[in-house]
């Protein structure tokens, strides 16, 4: 069981950089698989980074490629979401969700636990 909080959110103008955090409390954070999802008002949730439990492997959805980078810090159960060159389209509530290694999968029903997500606007 683990319980996760995000924080970092806010306005920010396009172009600019954010850094989202997701503090986890509870059992073995380090052997917890990351990711961050984001949601779009009447939209679906959908997968934006991926981190192993090791911190040793990443993945991104291509709309975020190039310009995010997710990061943790086991020693601070913490990951981190750094986003630079913000664009108005990535404007929505962003979550952390955490499931048991191996499987570093894209789908928020292999997620087991997840945070109240945090808002970020991007303005034009």
């Amino acid at each position: 069981q683990v319980q996760l909080v995000e924080s970092g959110g806010g306005l920010v103008q396009a172009g600019g950089s954010l850094r989202l955090s997701c503090a986890a409390s509870g059992r073995t954070f380090s052997s917890y698989v990351m990711a961050w999802f984001r949601q779009a008002p009447g939209k679906e949730r959908h997968f934006v980074a991926v981190i192993t439990y090791q911190g040793d492997r990443t993945y991104y959805a291509d709309s975020v490629k190039g310009r995010f980078t997710v990061s943790r810090d086991n020693a601070k159960n913490t990951v981190y979401l750094q986003m630079n060159s913000l664009k108005p389209e990535d404007t929505a509530v962003y979550y952390c969700a955490a499931r048991l290694p191996p499987n570093v999968v894209m789908s928020t029903t292999a997620y087991d636990h997840w945070g109240q997500g945090t808002q970020v606007t991007v303005s034009s």
